[in-house]
């Protein structure tokens, strides 16, 4: 190759990893929103106020598009002196899941 070329190929690859850090911090910040007001709905707390990436593939939507999916982990605390697992997942900007985790159930009641 060239040496046009190799400054071509970097280009592409800087101006590809831009475009990348870009979306995914207006993903974060709808993953950010989406949790925040999961939260607020279910009367919880989202502790730190952010999430943080635990999961990045591609993935097909439901038109067959290829997009990114991104799982973000969050805490979140129901008592206020605890803290709880919660995720949500997105598909490109949109988000597709949400979990805030399971809640105990009160001791006098079972599922039988």
């Amino acid at each position: 190759m060239a040496g046009g070329g190799w400054e071509l190929l970097g280009l592409i690859v800087l101006a590809g990893g831009a475009w990348l850090w870009l979306d995914s911090l207006k993903a974060r910040d709808g993953g950010i929103a989406a949790a925040r007001t999961a939260c607020h709905a279910e009367g919880l707390q989202l502790l730190d106020d952010t999430v943080s990436l635990a999961s990045l593939r591609p993935a097909r939507n439901e038109d067959g598009r290829l997009l990114l999916r991104r799982v973000y982990a969050f805490e979140y605390s129901d008592t206020g002196d605890n803290r709880r697992d919660g995720s949500v997942v997105l598909l490109g900007h949109r988000v597709v899941v949400l979990n805030v985790g399971l809640r105990q159930m009160p001791p006098e009641r079972t599922l039988h």
